[in-house]
């Protein structure tokens, strides 16, 4: 992943897909631990996605450098643990309800309006508890607790994430939404062929280039060479370094 280009590393012990179902604490620190104490080796920055206090004092202890929480440190002693350390990143994270339950919640009024507002209550209460805007990202839960619809409502308004006032993380990449549009939604993941991941990622990549040419400033994806290809096309075309 590294040489293909990316930037930063997310590892996570716990599935957060639609209907995936909680893990252990011990069983998530298992899985993770053994992989972080090689990954502080390769000198890039380390995200672990965990919404578990116990992970996150475990990880942090470790050298990992960013916690990435799905439920934006909203399970007791999530913010203590964060804001006990005086360095690292946090990436806050709208969904509603939990993975297994999140895709029956979908009712909003302004799915826009309300992811934003949520973010921005999540930040006041971040930097209530001492944590600098510096070490603040917000991501808004493409695919957690939204229908289709209102993910590419905040793909086309991403200027009002934006306004938020901190830099926004995408994860469109292999989203149920892109597989719809790519047909391939019909099978499982774990039996898609070649084929059908490679046309996956194409639109995994093209959702990604949308997000970065609307401002968001880093992009979770699953195919790193394809991605990093498609920005390097965009960018040359208009005029930006890497």
């Amino acid at each position: 992943l590294l040489a293909e280009g990316a930037d930063i590393l997310d590892l996570g012990g716990e599935s957060s897909r639609p209907g995936a179902e909680p893990v252990s604490t011990e069983a998530e620190l298992a899985r993770v631990l053994p992989v972080l104490r090689e990954a502080v080796r390769l000198g890039c920055p380390i995200s672990i996605d965990t919404s578990k206090p116990a992970v996150m004092r475990a990880v942090l202890d470790l050298g990992a450098d960013i916690v990435n929480d799905v439920a934006a440190l909203r399970i007791p002693g999530a913010l203590e643990a964060v804001a006990a350390h005086p360095l690292c990143g946090i990436c806050l994270m709208h969904m509603r309800g939990t993975p297994r339950t999140m895709q029956s919640d979908t009712g909003y009024h302004d799915v826009v309006a309300e992811v934003c507002a949520f973010l921005r209550e999540r930040i006041e209460i971040v930097q209530a508890a001492g944590i600098a805007d510096g070490r603040i990202v917000v991501d808004p839960g493409i695919g957690f607790g939204k229908t289709p619809a209102q993910n590419f409502a905040l793909l086309e308004r991403g200027s009002e994430l934006l306004a938020v006032g901190r830099p926004v993380l995408a994860g469109w990449s292999r989203k149920a939404t892109l597989a719809r549009l790519a047909g391939v939604s019909a099978t499982p993941p774990e039996e898609r062929s070649a084929s059908q991941r490679a046309t996956l990622d194409a639109a995994s990549a093209a959702a990604a280039l949308l997000a970065v040419q609307g401002g968001v400033r880093i992009v979770r994806v699953h195919n790193v060479a394809v991605t990093v290809a498609a920005l390097a096309v965009w960018k040359a075309a208009s005029g930006q370094r890497r």
